[in-house]
């Protein structure tokens, strides 16, 4: 065994731009302890690919986590029996079937309303004026919260995913985490008696309908809202940002050479919204000649599984004809995203094939901004087209 790797990096540089790092941690110390964020980051794709299963090694229960303790212990921070018995109860609301079936007219058709609000204006902010609403409002019928506004939903989204990687223990990030999860335990509680019917497949409805307990409930929405919006919200802007600066890719998915699902897949593969996952280890255990003792904290770097050398041909190029099959995306154990299937039809069969038909000549207006590397997006982007420009 050797002694632990330690690998210094600036915060804020992470936060900005992370992939320098990565890749010389995957060169040099594929298993390194960084003090600025006291964890052990893992970050080749098939390291993380093979010990995410471990779920003996690296538990996902984590009493001390940060998200367990901000937003009660959600199914995402349990492992055998007890994670897969909530996620079995979940399933009715999130399966390909219900997807189908069930939400994806709801997605394209308040996509539309957006649109129609939007297409007068000439000019916006991607992220902030469709991204945002569309994957709030997709978000506001999959948990049942329908009396959250989009900007409510999103601010909630976005004070918890901070929260749960405030590992610098900011008081204001907390603060800011807290009141968001006690305005969605507010909607959760408006809601809880509300009447339902047999077609409402809604998180709020199955969880009951499956007679989970009440902090389960609540705790699994709010894991639902710390992911389910910020991620398709960045995926979505950042799809089109990568389009539109690959005008090749773009009309290669527009005449059929390509799809809309890959354009989308390849990169969420390259600019990972959900670039790490915290793990527990549960017991003594070593890789790479590394030795990992229990309870040390340990970063799975999805982010940057998904751009190793080793694995992908162009990992640092956006390239929507590679093969990205290897790509560790949503996870790649036990703990897959449930919500995979719902942010593959919000994305690749509403918002972004309506976006580019409904205006054809979309542009970008100015550079787009991207920042993160737990969760990572662009947080502005400036778009332009003909006004009132209508193809439908």
């Amino acid at each position: 065994m050797i002694e632990r790797p330690v690998y210094n990096i600036d915060p804020q540089a992470f936060w900005q731009d992370p992939y320098p790092d990565l890749a010389h941690m995957r060169a040099e110390a594929p298993v390194a302890y960084v003090p600025q964020l006291d964890a052990v980051l893992i970050t080749r794709r098939d390291d993380i690919f093979r010990e995410e299963k471990r779920i003996e090694v690296f538990s996902s229960d984590q009493p001390e986590g940060l998200m367990t303790q901000l937003m009660g212990q959600n199914m995402m921070r349990k492992d055998g029996a007890a994670h897969m018995g909530e996620r079995k109860a979940i399933f009715p609301a999130v399966s390909p079937k219900t997807v189908k079936q069930h939400w994806l007219a709801q997605f394209r058709s308040a996509t539309a309303r957006i649109l129609d609000d939007l297409a007068p204006r000439g000019a916006c902010d991607l992220v902030r004026d469709f991204a945002m609403p569309v994957s709030a409002e997709a978000l506001k019928a999959v948990t049942g919260l329908t009396g959250m506004r989009a900007e409510e939903m999103d601010a909630v989204s976005q004070g918890m995913i901070d929260g749960c990687a405030n590992y610098a223990g900011d008081p204001e990030v907390e603060a800011r985490c807290n009141d968001s999860t006690r305005l969605i335990d507010q909607h959760i509680t408006e809601m809880w008696q509300s009447v339902s019917g047999a077609d409402d497949y809604s998180l709020l409805r199955v969880q009951q309908a499956a007679g989970l307990p009440e902090d389960q409930i609540r705790a699994n929405i709010k894991l639902a809202i710390s992911g389910g919006q910020n991620e398709p919200r960045d995926a979505i802007a950042g799809t089109v940002w990568a389009l539109l600066r690959h005008p090749e890719q773009l009309e290669d998915v527009r005449v059929g050479r390509a799809s809309w699902l890959q354009a989308f897949e390849e990169y969420a593969r390259w600019m990972s919204p959900i670039g790490m996952s915290p793990r527990r280890v549960a017991q003594p255990y070593v890789l790479h000649e590394v030795a990992l003792k229990p309870e040390d904290r340990v970063f799975l770097m999805f982010g940057s599984g998904n751009r190793d050398e080793q694995v992908f041909a162009r990992p640092d190029a956006f390239d929507i004809h590679q093969d990205i099959s290897a790509a560790i995306s949503f996870g790649a154990g036990p703990h897959f995203c449930a919500g995979a299937w719902i942010s593959r039809a919000l994305i690749a069969e509403a918002a972004l094939p309506m976006l580019f038909e409904r205006l054809p000549d979309l542009s970008l207006a100015g550079e787009a901004r991207f920042g993160g590397w737990a969760f990572r997006g662009p947080l502005e982007m400036p778009v332009t087209w003909a006004k009132g420009e209508r193809s439908r």
